[in-house]
């Protein structure tokens, strides 16, 4: 009899600590999405954190969702440190750009250029529309002009292998040039994962 009553107790007093438990997690997934970008390379999925940069998750699901980054690429493999980024986005055709969205600071997201951080590139703040880049190396100096917005939670060995691909020594323009991926990485679908 004591022992029943022990269990029964135990089990009420663990009762709450799952369901808060359980409460918690599915908060925490709600302030997330999950996309899959399947490459020729592999696949990466990528955590957006739409809690804390709502505007550029908003803007990258957008593109996601109308299939715009279907058949196009990653094209630019950046290297500095120990890695560097590795650059995707639309090129095949401008008329699948949506306008420019507003920027959001790392000094308001708090999402910082680490390795595996993926974040929106632009040519300066409030100009990022399609383009995003997989930062494979941290690149704190980044903070201040890009808008951070998420980070891979699988596939950072494609990602990495991408980061490592053959680059033509003559494309590109400007402080591209010997940095566009020859041939390309194409994305193949993206698509959101349901949880």
């Amino acid at each position: 009899m004591l022992l029943r009553f022990a269990l029964a107790l135990s089990a009420l007093i663990a009762a709450p600590v799952l369901a808060q438990t359980t409460h918690e997690a599915k908060a925490a997934a709600a302030q997330t999405v999950t996309v899959a970008l399947d490459t020729t390379a592999g696949r990466i999925v990528l955590e957006l954190d739409k809690a804390r940069a709502p505007i550029t998750t908003a803007n990258f699901l957008r593109y996601v969702d109308a299939g715009r980054f279907d058949g196009e690429s990653f094209y630019r493999s950046m290297k500095f440190g120990d890695g560097g980024i590795v650059q995707a986005g639309i090129t095949s055709d401008a008329r699948k750009l949506y306008p420019a969205i507003e920027h959001e600071p790392v000094s308001k997201t708090g999402i910082k250029h680490v390795a595996g951080t993926v974040s929106m590139a632009a040519f300066s703040p409030g100009t990022a529309k399609a383009d995003f880049f997989i930062l494979t190396a941290d690149a704190p100096s980044f903070d201040a002009n890009f808008a951070a917005f998420g980070r891979v939670v699988e596939g950072m060995d494609v990602a990495r292998a991408i980061q490592a691909s053959p680059t033509s020594p003559t494309k590109g323009e400007g402080v591209m040039k010997g940095q566009m991926l020859d041939p390309v990485v194409k994305i193949t679908k993206a698509s959101r994962i349901k949880e």
